[in-house]
């Protein structure tokens, strides 16, 4: 059980204790899907107590790393799918709706995942919030699915080893690796904060000379 406080979340998480109780590793495995699928509902948490849940005899490691990892590559195809039917016409005249975007920014970004598109989606495996996003862009860019589904194995396999060994060899004591965690997420947090600050003011001031220069008077 966590210490959670009385909130939405504690009940998610123990309806995914509930689960592994009912079904075992796979359980996990379906959690961590969901997970993927919806990013408030924290692998931080849900990995540990797998390994809790190992150390208490209730399966193996293996188990717990086997089904968890495999809960993160099936979440993750599924967000691939999502990008890959929005694709890259249907994003680009989505962008040409939104104010200040523009569609070279799409064609921008594209160019840079075609460069560093694997290792975008290695290394966001292993950081919150990005880790289920991430997915998207490959999927919208088509990039090959063997490659996505190494790289995503690769890096989900990492993540998750981390956490659920922590349960594993931790215990109870678990949660100092969470709080861990939850500094990273508040470090992601504040740098895609920071970075769309800074594009929306670069933006607005680009907008506003381009006025300027073309303002007859």
């Amino acid at each position: 059980m966590t210490t959670l406080d009385g909130s939405w979340l504690t009940a998610l998480i123990d309806g995914v204790v509930g689960l592994m109780d009912l079904i075992g590793a796979p359980g996990a495995g379906v959690a961590i899907a969901l997970e993927n699928l919806f990013p408030p509902l924290p692998s931080e948490v849900i990995l540990p107590m797998a390994g809790l849940a190992a150390a208490r005899g209730s399966f193996t490691l293996f188990e717990a790393l086997f089904w968890t990892t495999a809960g993160s590559v099936v979440g993750a195809f599924a967000l691939y799918g999502i990008g890959a039917v929005l694709g890259l016409d249907r994003l680009r005249a989505l962008v040409k709706r939104l104010p200040l975007l523009h569609v070279d920014d799409v064609d921008r970004t594209v160019a840079w995942f075609g460069r560093h598109g694997g290792k975008a989606v290695f290394f966001g495996r292993m950081l919150p919030i990005f880790r289920s996003l991430i997915s998207i862009p490959a999927g919208v860019v088509l990039m090959p699915l063997w490659r996505f589904g190494l790289l995503t194995l690769a890096g989900s396999l990492i993540w998750n080893s981390v956490f659920v060994l922590s349960g594993f060899f931790l215990g109870e004591q678990w949660h100092i690796v969470e709080e861990y965690a939850g500094v990273l997420q508040y470090a992601v947090i504040a740098a895609a904060a920071g970075a769309l600050v800074w594009f929306t003011v670069t933006r607005v001031r680009r907008l506003r000379r381009a006025a300027v220069d073309t303002d007859p008077a």
